[in-house]
């Protein structure tokens, strides 16, 4: 039987590019979005015709209650996962004087209590199985050095951080390796926009990084190869910091 991962946010983007690099590598996944239906289908379509058995799971990764529902129906059908890869995230840009209660608590509820909402449930089901496992959050520069505009996104990147390196010490009894990766600039709908300029004045590799880079990341810490990392946090982000 193979491995099982669960991929936040995988119908595109960062998402995406894992669970496609992590089929590669013969895991079977699981595909969860929040609500592009028809960008999820797709994804599963590819992941299927790389060898992936596929399960979809729909959830706002910010509802606890129906992320835990989710979650617990797709283990008791096909057993524990293996891995997670906690990806799904957003941003409410905003300088912090104008920031309203909506864009602090959206950011915080989806990305740092979606830390919780997810590996909560997924957690002890991994333990049981006395295999061991493989946990992997994405945080961000912005959660290593702060940012303007970004003190919501900011604070939840940091909190995903110091989360990470919390479970790491937890789990590591179990086999279970809980590592970060922290991308920078990466091309991705979120930083579709970016002027070049800014890009070549931040980032001393003068260019964004792909979201392929941070998936050979991903894999190589799911891999057996990664045995002995855990509570890491690892940059991809071009000599930014």
């Amino acid at each position: 039987m193979k491995n099982r991962i669960l991929v936040t946010g995988s119908s595109r983007g960062i998402g995406k590019a894992i669970a496609l690099r992590l089929a590669g590598a013969g895991y079977d996944i699981g595909l969860h979005y929040h609500s592009n239906a028809a960008a999820a289908d797709a994804t599963a379509a590819e992941l299927t015709t790389l060898g992936a058995k596929v399960s979809l799971l729909q959830f706002d990764v910010a509802d606890r209650q129906a992320v835990r529902q989710a979650i617990e129906a797709d283990i008791e059908a096909n057993g524990a996962f293996y891995g997670v890869v906690l990806n799904a995230g957003i941003t409410r840009d905003t300088a912090f004087p104008a920031m309203s209660e909506q864009e602090w608590d959206s950011v915080i509820h989806t990305n740092l209590d979606g830390f919780y909402n997810v590996l909560q449930p997924c957690v002890m089901p991994m333990v049981q199985t006395r295999r061991g496992g493989r946990i992997i959050t994405l945080a961000s520069v912005s959660g290593l050095a702060g940012n303007r505009g970004q003190v919501n996104y900011s604070a939840s990147k940091a909190g995903i951080i110091g989360a990470t390196k919390a479970l790491s010490l937890e789990l590591a009894k179990r086999k279970i390796t809980v590592n970060c990766i922290a991308p920078g600039l990466i091309e991705t709908d979120m930083v579709s926009d970016f002027p070049k300029d800014i890009v070549n004045e931040l980032v001393p590799l003068k260019r964004m990084g792909k979201p392929e880079e941070i998936a050979a990341l991903a894999a190589f810490l799911m891999s057996d190869d990664a045995a002995y990392i855990t509570r890491q946090v690892i940059s991809v982000n071009g000599g930014m910091l």
